[in-house]
Parts: structure tokens; sequence; C-alpha cells
């Protein structure tokens, strides 16, 4: 093993790193069922905000990995943690519909929420819609939104992902988002703590140089970054941020960690 990347534990980001869309990226299936039977510890953390945590778990399976639910750490998820916490949240939830499944225990408030809570929802976005949460957070409700990705790799290629959204929202109204999901250190240290692990013994894996990388640094884990998803060479390239490893694919992993 590279004493460089000497790790105890690995966290994988999921769409882009160990597949696509309905498609598992090539060798993926192979090198999680490796990493898993050697006995390192792993969590799979995705700011995935358009399947709840059922329908989750079955596509990742469906698609040929045999990973656990409770070794799957989702940004809804972490929201939902969050909410509890507070005292008898009203919501209004931006959020695709089989992801509100997750959150029905919440009362729920077009007019006066306390919270707004954004995640993916397509093409739903609207200047009308943009408009009356602008004024709800004029109103003083909260802004939590599940992630802040700027993009992200469909089959059709490269879509805009939320978090431009969310920017507007935020210079319109003076609101800062909360934000749960990648590159949230909250979010990072959730996985890490259910692992047992310190930053230092720990990768994470992933095909977003900012979110998943700069992300995971930021706590103290060694980032690699593969070339598949929305990987950009030219967008690494004129990145701040520097991976401790950057590799073709998940495929070329088993070697990195000495196998």
């Amino acid at each position: 093993m590279n004493n460089s990347l000497s790790i105890k534990g690995i966290l994988f980001d999921l769409d882009g790193v160990l597949y696509t869309g309905t498609s598992p990226i090539e060798g993926a299936v192979d090198t999680i069922k490796a990493i898993r039977t050697s006995g390192i510890p792993c969590r799979f953390v995705t700011n995935t905000s358009t399947l709840s945590l059922a329908t989750l778990h079955k596509k990742i399976n469906a698609l040929g990995f045999d990973i656990p639910a409770n070794e799957l750490i989702s940004a809804p998820q972490a929201t939902l943690l969050y909410l509890r916490k507070q005292h008898h949240p009203v919501c209004r939830l931006l959020l695709a519909e089989d992801v509100k499944q997750d959150f029905n225990e919440f009362p729920q408030s077009e007019a006066n929420p306390d919270y707004i809570v954004i995640g993916d929802i397509g093409n739903a976005w609207t200047y009308a819609l943009l408009n009356d949460v602008f004024n709800a957070l004029m109103n003083g409700a909260k802004l939590i939104t599940i992630h802040k990705n700027k993009f992200w790799q469909t089959e059709q290629g490269l879509q805009m992902d939320i978090g431009g959204f969310v920017k507007a929202l935020e210079y319109a109204s003076g609101v800062n988002s909360m934000v749960i999901g990648k590159p949230s250190s909250d979010f990072f240290r959730i996985a890490l703590d259910d692992m047992g692990l310190m930053p230092s013994d720990v990768m994470m894996v992933g095909d977003d140089i900012d979110v998943d990388v700069g992300g995971g640094q930021q706590v103290g884990l060694k980032g690699v970054l593969v070339k598949t998803g929305k990987y950009r060479q030219s967008y690494a390239d004129a990145s701040t941020i520097k991976p401790d490893l950057t590799i073709d694919s998940i495929a070329n992993l088993l070697g990195v960690i000495g196998f």
C-alpha cells in the first residue's frame, strides 16, 4: 500500500463514481465487492436528492452492488435528522415526490413555513416559484439546501444543478442557506463517526473536485478524484483544489490501496 495514502476506511460518492444514471461504471461492482470483502469499512455518501433512502437502496442493489442500507448516508437523511432537532418545524419542501415521503412527519405550509428545504426538482423551477420562495425568505423563513452543487452528469450530458438557484435566492434575499450535504464538514463527520475513524485514516473517492475532494480535504480526508461522471479535465486543471490522487475510474482503486 502507498504509505502516503494509507487508509483504514473509504467514503464513496455514488452517481458518477459507481454508476451514471442507470448504468454501472465498468469495474465498479467488482471493486466494491473486493473492498467490502477485505473488511475495510466503507460508507456511501451522496448528495442525491431525487430518491428516498429506500428507493436509492433498491436502485444501487439492482445495479449489482451488494450494499446494506446502513452504509448509505444521503444528504436528505442528514436534513431529516437536523429538522428532528428543531421545535415542531413547519416546512415547505421543494423536493422530488419520492424524497418527500421521508419528511411526512413534519407539518407543511406554502404560505408560512419556518424552513424552506430545497432539493432537486428538475423542470419545476420557474421564475414564479423562485419569487414565491424569495418572499417567504423576506418574511423570515430559514433556507436549507440539501446540497449546493453546480452541475451533475446525466446520461444526456451535463445538467445545471440546484446551486445556481440557491445562490440567486441568497443574493436577492440576503439570507444565507444552510448546506446539509457535501461539502459540509458536519456531513463528512457524520460518516466518520459512523465508522469510528479519524479523518486522516479515511479517503474520499468522488468525481466532483469541489464537493467531494475539496470538501473531504477540508476535514482532513484524503481526496481521490476519478475521471468519470462529471469530471472534466479543464475544470480540474483550473481548480485551486489539488487531489491527493487522480485515477481514471474506481476500477483503478484496488491497486492504489494495495490489492
